[in-house]
């Protein structure tokens, strides 16, 4: 556990200082997170000990966005000052994600032949 626990850490410590060398506005822990996919998928397998710690972190999942919600209260003047573009964000792009979802849903529905969509589209179900 500690061993694979170190390897998330130091993923997350690698994606920041990447983020910060390279000046971009990405989290230093999405960057992480990217590298650990990398490796494992280089590796061509997830380690028993990486997989029974993550199990393990997901588990307590809800406990990590307490700091998520602190910070929101820490910046509330920032969200009463530019909420109309913060909701209109939102809306947007739960919009853009539910049209996005539902024409790859149709598409792999279409090439796996599963469906109504695909006995519709090859001209059966009549």
């Amino acid at each position: 556990m500690i061993v694979a626990f170190s390897l998330f850490v130091l993923c997350q410590l690698v994606g920041e200082v990447l983020v910060r060398l390279a000046n971009i506005s990405v989290p230093g822990p999405v960057v992480g997170i990217i590298l650990l996919v990398c490796w494992l998928s280089w590796r061509g397998h997830v380690p028993p000990d990486v997989q029974r710690t993550s199990s393990g972190l997901l588990t307590h999942l809800s406990l990590l966005f307490i700091p998520a919600g602190t910070g929101v209260m820490v910046h509330m003047h920032k969200l009463r000052a530019e909420w109309l573009p913060i909701l209109a964000a939102l809306l947007l792009g739960t919009l853009l994600t539910l049209i996005v979802t539902v024409l790859v849903f149709i598409a792999v529905a279409r090439l796996t032949g599963a469906g109504p969509a695909a006995t519709t589209a090859s001209g059966g179900g009549d």
